[in-house]
């Protein structure tokens, strides 16, 4: 079994996916489901956390569970593979699983009856959220410089809570990160990640219109309000739409020209997903500057992940996590410890 990254990748770089990912969704969870005008009443622009005790959400634990499950498996990773571990640490939890997203707890339901991928993601009610995008950075970490193996990873790992959009989200996020790690140009990026999804879904029409929203702001306040204008789906009732949060992530990205501050800045200061775009374009940015970009105050509070969705996850410390996949040229990536 082929464990290795596809190019090999500096700590600095890999901790950068992590940490940038985890910072930017904690930075994003006060604001979650707030309106932007709402966001602007009350704190005018974030610029640090809003809790004295702030902690990634689920978004950061699937992603340390999908990080084991890229280094167990390597290349060879299957649906069935991620199906397995959920069943393992989600559904043996002892005071039950209850804290994952609509499309997560949906795919549950359906292993917890017998389904496997991808019945299990494509038999419920909400297939097309955000929650596989979210969960996917390390894939495209252990994918660097491989667009098209990432998305096919990720197309793997989705399809047991996923299906349609929903998958071409977690493709795209992916290959951006993939991308990422090997460019020092942000326009990269989002290229990468649109050659890993049809041109004809819903999710390349709004990655489309965001980036050309981003790119076209000097402002990065005022590319949120033209982004939240243009990308928000109001009719819907809730805010974790796939392909509205996955967009905006890439646009913040843009709007940000890759910077990993103001990147994360303006996915919290979104407002509806909050917390999920700024996870998504805290990985990319991560991944393209380096951990080096993120704040040390920021990187203090997220190291150390709180396991209070998943629960196999706590304790465990990011960057040790990204050591795993930080190889020199002449390294091996090292198989994940089983929880």
């Amino acid at each position: 079994m082929d464990i290795r990254p596809a190019l090999p990748v500096s700590f600095d770089r890999a901790y950068g996916v992590f940490v940038g990912q985890a910072a930017g969704d904690a930075l994003g969870a006060p604001t979650e489901n707030l309106s932007r005008q709402e966001i602007v009443r009350r704190w005018g622009w974030v610029d640090s956390f809003l809790s004295d005790d702030p902690a990634g959400t689920d978004d950061t634990e699937y992603a340390v569970l999908t990080a084991w499950n890229v280094l167990k498996h390597g290349k060879d990773l299957s649906s069935n593979d991620v199906a397995d571990s959920w069943r393992h640490l989600l559904l043996t939890q002892e005071d039950d699983f209850i804290s994952g997203g609509f499309s997560e707890m949906g795919a549950l339901a359906n292993l917890k009856r017998g389904l496997n991928p991808p019945q299990c993601g494509n038999d419920h009610y909400e297939p097309f959220s955000d929650g596989a995008a979210m969960r996917v950075p390390p894939i495209g970490l252990f994918c660097a410089g491989d667009p098209s193996l990432a998305a096919k990873l990720a197309t793997e790992d989705a399809q047991v809570s996923h299906s349609r959009d929903g998958i071409d989200c977690a493709r795209a996020v992916a290959a951006g990160v993939s991308v990422a790690l090997v460019t020092d140009r942000w326009e990269d990026v989002h290229v990468a990640a649109l050659e890993q999804i049809p041109k004809t879904s819903w999710t390349w029409r709004m990655i489309h219109r965001a980036v050309d929203i981003g790119r076209t702001h000097q402002n990065i306040a005022a590319a949120v309000d033209a982004l939240c204008d243009a990308l928000i789906i109001s009719h819907y009732p809730w805010s974790d739409v796939g392909p509205e949060a996955t967009a905006f992530a890439f646009g913040v990205l843009a709007a940000a020209r890759g910077d990993y501050v103001n990147s994360v800045l303006a996915g919290v200061n979104a407002g509806r997903d909050s917390d999920t775009i700024a996870a998504i374009a805290g990985a990319m940015a991560g991944g393209l500057n380096g951990a080096d970009a993120v704040p040390e105050a920021w990187k203090t509070a997220v190291n150390i992940v709180r396991g209070d969705c998943i629960r196999a996850t706590a304790g465990v410390r990011l960057d040790e996590l990204a050591t795993r996949f930080a190889v020199n040229e002449d390294q091996q990536g090292e198989k994940a410890d089983e929880p």
